[in-house]
């Protein structure tokens, strides 16, 4: 797992050993890549909503607008890190619904729960999208 290297000496004091990590073959760098991917999901799914509802609706509320963003790129994010065989339906239904969850408690601290219901309509519509167009593919995944 860890190899150590030996890069030379610095000034004749001392030889510098470089430790490089080798994830390649754990059970960790999977998990690490896959959640890599889904904060970019996150991260692009964040910007193109609330780009696309800034240029096309005038909202007043700002804020407001950046949640429900969120609200849809977290949907992105958890959808691809859920998509995989590692998680099973039922876990996979009862990750989503604490995320869903999570994003009401937010709105309703941030804002009132009327304007907190919106945040859940849209994670679970992208979430049921995600796997709806992945349910047309044979492998059943986007991933690949």
């Amino acid at each position: 797992m860890l190899e150590p290297i030996d890069v030379g000496s610095g000034d004749g004091n001392f030889i510098q050993i470089v430790l490089r990590f080798q994830f390649k073959n754990s059970t960790f760098a999977s998990y690490y890549q896959d959640m890599k991917k889904a904060l970019l999901y996150f991260t692009l799914g964040t910007v193109l909503s609330f780009l696309i509802n800034y240029l096309f609706y005038s909202s007043e509320n700002i804020g407001l607008d950046l949640f429900y963003a969120i609200a849809f790129g977290f949907a992105w994010g958890v959808a691809y890190y859920l998509d995989t065989p590692d998680f099973t339906l039922p876990q996979k239904l009862g990750l989503s619904f604490m995320a869903m969850g999570l994003l009401v408690l937010i709105g309703t601290l941030v804002f009132t729960l009327e304007l907190a219901i919106p945040s859940i309509l849209k994670f679970s519509t992208v979430f049921v999208a995600y796997y709806l167009i992945a349910s047309f593919r044979a492998n059943k995944t986007l991933r690949k």
